[in-house]
């Protein structure tokens, strides 16, 4: 770690207060459904003239308890909520998997339908992996916002209220769109490349922002830039050198326990952010492992759905 980010960790110790600990068996958890939950529609395929750079010899996808691998036809799984409940905002969701897998169950559906419970229409992203690595990632994302915005009256969104929501490597795919969404690498030379790919907020939930350096999750650098990145390369894309004031604001968690991804990544994302004048909200807790998600039985942490809703409340999406 650098000096400056050292220095920065000292500051940010200074100003925020770590949440703490519940007693064991405390079942804490997401606020109950306020809305209708739709059943989730058709994949929507995102690249529908062809998927940019498909690789020819390729083994079929593989969908295990609720993980998928291989995957070569991104798309996009829509959850609506009916007409009549929607606050005309979207979030695509990203699951996680260190760009290995997506934990398409845990990470996916059940954030859709949480998101349909506030009265949010959800769009499960489906993007490619490390048998792809970069740029196919970023440019799945991107596309995907790019199709939401450019579609927007037929799902019912408000092209202005399209957010990404992602965990852990889908928490960096999302950081990514947050931050690399003009980065030449992100367009095909399609049409709607002319469409703004910039996401109207962040969701990041035990997000990995470094890829090198001390609290770096060097599996997802490894999977998404591969084994011979430079350190330049790695660097580049830890996002928190990527912060701009154009960056949209941004809600981080991250529990004080997780091992596997350090919640130095988000504290450090945070203070970029800050630095660059972008609204932030972090929920740091005392304790908390990686990988969590919507479930309950986890303390204090488990209550980050609700505190989720109301920053999204207090943004005007809900």
């Amino acid at each position: 770690m650098s000096s400056t980010q050292q220095a920065a960790l000292v500051m940010l110790a200074a100003m925020i207060t770590i949440l703490p600990s519940a007693a064991a068996g405390a079942q804490q958890g997401p606020p109950a459904a306020q809305a209708p939950v739709s059943r989730p529609g058709p994949p929507v395929p995102i690249w529908p003239e062809g998927v940019p750079g498909a690789i020819a010899a390729r083994g079929p996808e593989a969908v295990t308890d609720g993980r998928i691998s291989n995957v070569h036809e991104p798309s996009l799984t829509p959850y609506l909520v009916p007409a009549g409940a929607r606050p005309a905002t979207a979030v695509i969701v990203c699951p996680g998997g260190g760009y290995n897998i997506l934990a398409a169950d845990h990470e996916g559906r059940a954030v859709a339908e949480w998101l349909n419970s506030l009265g949010v229409s959800a769009f499960v992203l489906k993007y490619r992996l490390k048998e792809y690595g970069h740029p196919a990632p970023l440019r799945d994302v991107l596309r995907a916002v790019r199709l939401l915005r450019s579609d927007a009256p037929r799902w019912g969104i408000a092209p202005d209220r399209i957010g990404v929501l992602g965990f852990s490597a889908g928490g960096h795919l999302a950081a990514s769109a947050g931050t690399l969404f003009n980065e030449a690498d992100g367009r095909t030379g399609a049409p709607l490349d002319a469409v703004s790919a910039r996401p109207d907020f962040m969701v990041l939930v035990y997000p990995v922002i470094r890829l090198i350096g001390p609290d770096a999750h060097t599996g997802s650098g490894k999977s998404l830039l591969g084994a011979n990145a430079t350190p330049e390369m790695l660097e580049r894309f830890s996002l928190d050198t990527r912060v701009t004031k154009e960056t949209p604001p941004a809600f981080l968690v991250h529990g004080g326990t997780d091992t596997a991804v350090p919640p130095e990544n988000s504290v450090l994302f945070y203070l970029a952010l800050r630095r660059a004048g972008v609204p932030v909200e972090l929920h740091l807790y005392q304790s908390g492992v990686h990988g969590f998600g919507l479930k309950p039985g986890f303390g204090p942490i488990s209550d980050w759905p609700a505190r989720c809703a109301e920053w999204m409340t207090a943004r005007g999406l809900l």
